[in-house]
C-alpha cells in the first residue's frame, strides 16, 4: 500500500493537477481571508464556510484520474499482479488525494496563527471546523474516487463527481422545500452540511464523527468491489 501511496501522491505534482487543485484553494481561501481582514473581522468561521463549498466542488478534481487512468492505461494489470490486495491499492491511492486536500485546506490552520496575536481565537471553534472539514473531504473523495472507478475517461469521472458533490451540497436546500416530513428527516439525516454545522459551533457528536466516517466506509467498499471485480473478470 505504501508504495502505492507514494506513486499517486508523486503523480499529483507530476502532472498539473496537484498544483492547479493547491493554487485554487489557497487563492480562494485568501480572497476570502483578505475579506475578513479587511473588513475588521476576525470571524475565521466565515472562511471555513466559503471552503465547504469550494472544496466540495473541487474534490473531483482530485480524484478523477485516480482509478480511471490506470484503466484506459491499461497498467491495472501491473497492479494487480503486485503483493497488494485491492483494498491495498484503493487505501494508497485514496489516502494520496486526502494528503493532498488536507495540504490545501490547512492553510486555514496558518491563516489562524497570523491572525491570533491581534484577535482573541476560539480555538475550539477553528478545530470544530478544521476536523468537519477535514471529514466532509475524506467523504467526499470516497464518493468521487467511486465515480472515478466506474470510467475510463477523466472528463467523465470529473463531470460525474461534480454532480454528485453538487448533489451532496443541496439536500440540505432540498430538505427545506420538500412539505413531507419522513422525506425531510431522512435529507437531512444525510445532508453534509447538517452534520458539518454541528462541527462548525465545536460540537462534536458522535453520531456526526460516524456518519462522515460510515459514508466514506461505504464507498471505499464500494471501489474495493469494482477493483476486485475487475482484478478477476481480467477486464
Amino acid at each position: 500500500m505504501t508504495a502505492i501511496f507514494l506513486r499517486e501522491l508523486n503523480s499529483y505534482f507530476i502532472s498539473p493537477i496537484g498544483y492547479v487543485y493547491l493554487a485554487a484553494v489557497y487563492v480562494l481561501a485568501g480572497y476570502e481571508y483578505a475579506i475578513l481582514i479587511l473588513g475588521g473581522s476576525a470571524d475565521l468561521s466565515n472562511e471555513f464556510a466559503f471552503l465547504y463549498t469550494v472544496t466540495l466542488l473541487l474534490t473531483p478534481i482530485l480524484t478523477m484520474r485516480l482509478m480511471s487512468e490506470d484503466k484506459k492505461q491499461k497498467t491495472e494489470q501491473a497492479l494487480f499482479s503486485a503483493p497488494v490486495t485491492s483494498g491495498g491499492i484503493v487505501a494508497g491511492k485514496y489516502f494520496s488525494a486526502f494528503v493532498v486536500y488536507l495540504a490545501g485546506v490547512a492553510i486555514t490552520l496558518l491563516h489562524t496563527v497570523f491572525l491570533a496575536p491581534y484577535a482573541k481565537i476560539s480555538w475550539m471553534i477553528i478545530i470544530g471546523n478544521f476536523v468537519g472539514i477535514a471529514l466532509m473531504g475524506m467523504a467526499g473523495i470516497a464518493l468521487c474516487m467511486y465515480i472515478s472507478s466506474q470510467t475510463e475517461n477523466q472528463i467523465v469521472a470529473a463531470v460525474g463527481g461534480l454532480a454528485a458533490m453538487l448533489l451532496v451540497i443541496s439536500l440540505n436546500s432540498l430538505a427545506g422545500v420538500i412539505p413531507f416530513e419522513p422525506v425531510q428527516k431522512a435529507l437531512y439525516a444525510i445532508s453534509f452540511y447538517s452534520r458539518y454545522h454541528n462541527l462548525t459551533l465545536g460540537i462534536f457528536k458522535v453520531s456526526d464523527l460516524f456518519f462522515f466516517i460510515s459514508f466514506a466506509a461505504v464507498f471505499f467498499f464500494l471501489t474495493t468491489r469494482v477493483l476486485e471485480k475487475r482484478r478477476w473478470s481480467g477486464k
